[in-house]
């Protein structure tokens, strides 16, 4: 049996990792500013998360979600005091495109509708429904494509307000920074109208924070940078920096049906062992406030770059876009000067590091950068 040829892959196999570096199969060391999508939050092997999960493992790996699990009520009693929702209620899955299902699902059981706003270039997921709320028709499969979506530009609030006024908007789900979309930035205009809007039509309010969130903006959510309560957030990527998890975050307007929700493995002993080592280091190692410092100086000097056409993001959730297609840039930033980066379409390098990249660490990036675009 052969691998289904999914994603064109580069030669490069990686065995090792480590902080903000990982290594290939030759011996090859590089910087990553990527973090596998933005899933590597408090770097490679931190000794803290590999312990958790070792001590986890020799003693429960999994058992049913019919039993109490302290695990799971322990997250979420650390996760409502980190992140400033502490009278929200979590329900835990296996991944972002999970969270982004069970909130749009939520939001349609609350008030009975069934369209979706969402704006133009937004990326929700691959599973059924959140792929349909992505817009990326090349991913939607005619299976998916139902009409419950419509596609807003991000920022238009006239446009947004115009489509809540008809009445049936069941959710509005917005990235307040777009990941595969290029590093777009909601306004906080728009996303106090957008609220205002929701709240006038009976419409939930959704927030996707599952590239954008958990530290990475240099708030622990993007949202909170524009002053905005949402009814739904959706995490994942970085919630246990690399076991594969999901977590959807619901106000207290919400009240709890058995039967509505489920999951197997979501919220399962490993995962919630994962994601409590990542809390102690988020806290512990103040990697928000590393994401925000380190972030802040890498727009400033990438700013200066000549042939950079803009730099967006916050955080460490950076966009860098250039007047020419970046493929090549890209292959010579890792196979000449060993640096992992992510791209978005075809003229944005997109950078999603590990949130405790260091000053150090960013200026060998800055430096390495120079040297790939003499030859660009």
């Amino acid at each position: 049996m052969n691998l289904f040829d999914v994603y064109p892959l580069f030669d490069i196999a990686i065995t090792k990792g480590e902080g903000c570096r990982i290594r290939d199969e030759q011996g090859n060391d590089y910087l990553d500013l990527y973090g596998g999508h933005a899933v590597i939050s408090i770097g490679h092997s931190h000794p803290v998360y590999t312990a958790a999960i070792a001590r986890q493992v020799q003693t429960l790996g999994f058992y049913s979600n019919s039993v109490v699990n302290r695990l799971q009520q322990s997250f979420a009693e650390r996760l409502g005091h980190v992140s400033g929702y502490d009278d929200y209620a979590l329900f835990l899955i296996n991944s972002g495109a999970e969270a982004n299902e069970n909130a749009l699902k939520l939001a349609s059981f609350h008030n009975g509708r069934r369209r979706v706003l969402c704006a133009t270039n937004s990326f929700h997921g691959r599973t059924s429904l959140a792929v349909e709320v992505t817009d990326n028709a090349k991913i939607t499969a005619p299976v998916n494509a139902n009409g419950h979506a419509t596609f807003v530009p991000l920022n238009d609030l006239d446009a947004w307000h115009a489509e809540l006024a008809k009445g049936d908007v069941c959710a509005c789900i917005v990235e307040c920074i777009q990941g595969v979309g290029g590093i777009r930035l909601a306004t906080h205009a728009f996303m106090q109208g957008l609220r205002e809007a929701c709240d006038a039509y009976g419409t939930l309010l959704i927030c996707d924070e599952i590239q954008c969130g958990y530290g990475r903006s240099g708030l622990f959510f993007a949202h909170q940078h524009l002053g905005v309560k949402p009814d739904l957030i959706t995490v994942g990527k970085g919630i246990a920096n690399g076991f594969p998890m999901g977590a959807l975050l619901i106000s207290p307007r919400f009240t709890a049906v058995h039967g509505q929700l489920g999951t197997t493995f979501g919220g399962n002993h490993l995962a919630c062992a994962g994601a409590l080592a990542v809390l102690d280091v988020i806290e512990q190692e103040k990697l928000v406030e590393n994401a925000s410092a380190v972030g802040q100086y890498l727009l400033d000097e990438l700013v200066r770059f000549p042939r950079i056409k803009e730099v967006r993001g916050k955080g460490l959730m950076l966009g860098l876009e250039f007047d020419f297609p970046i493929q090549t840039l890209r292959k010579r930033l890792i196979y000449e000067q060993h640096v992992f980066t992510g791209s978005s379409g075809t003229h944005i390098l997109r950078l999603l590091p590990p949130l405790s990249l260091s000053f150090t660490e960013a200026d060998e990036f800055l430096h390495k950068l120079r040297k790939a675009l003499e030859t660009a």
